[in-house]
């Protein structure tokens, strides 16, 4: 790995810690909501494009989930629906808000490990409350200089990351699990960028070509950078 690298930024969700699996159980409660109306795995995908409509309003996070699902039972049930159904909605958007953060396997070992050779950075995306609550309950904020919450992932919300740092492209390595968001981007603007995939991902994050470049690098664990950021 290029040893020129001197930051290295974590995205959050599902690289640091659990995250896409409490949408995944959420979808399917919010489908058992509906059941009256139309099959499962109809609403789900009802509910999935409503989400991607209401991206340029709300952003990424659990509010804008919220809402879609609010907006989502509405159109299904033509605006005839039972008051309780959207207070149901509601609260499993507030229940995800109250998750535990559960890390994932040897996150805190790489970051032990990195600290103080490495400027390490948080830089995810998301609504800005949410994201800010879940690392302070992580217990992992003392590790970072510096935590960027984006509203978006895109090569220019990169290139002011790295221009608030002070950082050079050829000197920045970003850590995620999505291809579209924590890799192509960084990659485009001349950075480093690992994968590390996790076992579920949002369909929005996906894209439909394989990665060839100098700067990629496909890893199955965080702990696996270590031996590359420290040889």
């Amino acid at each position: 790995m290029n040893n020129q690298i001197s930051v290295i930024a974590f995205d959050a969700d599902d690289t640091l810690w659990v995250n896409e699996p409490y949408f995944r159980e959420t979808e399917a409660k919010f489908a058992g909501l509906l059941e009256d109306f139309m099959p499962h795995h109809s609403i789900i995908a009802e509910l999935l494009k409503t989400e991607i409509d209401n991206l340029p309003l709300y952003g990424y996070g659990i509010k804008g989930f919220m809402l879609s699902m609010i907006e989502t039972v509405l159109r299904i049930t033509e605006g005839k629906v039972n008051p309780e159904v959207i207070s149901r909605a509601i609260q499993l958007g507030q229940e995800m808000l109250s998750k535990p953060i559960e890390l994932l396997d040897g996150v805190e070992e790489v970051l032990k490990a990195l600290q103080g050779k490495y400027k390490l950075v948080v830089a995810t995306k998301g609504d800005l409350l949410d994201q800010q609550r879940k690392l302070n309950k992580s217990g992992l904020d003392h590790y970072f200089h510096h935590i960027e919450i984006m509203s978006d992932k895109q090569e220019s919300d990169y290139r002011k990351l790295l221009k608030h740092l002070d950082c050079k492209p050829e000197q920045f390595l970003m850590l995620g699990n999505s291809l579209k968001s924590d890799v192509l981007p960084v990659l485009n603007i001349g950075g480093h960028a690992v994968h590390i995939p996790y076992h579920t991902t949002w369909v929005h994050e996906h894209i439909d070509h394989t990665i060839e470049h100098a700067n990629f690098y496909q890893m199955e664990s965080l702990s696996e950078v270590l031996p590359k950021l420290l040889e």
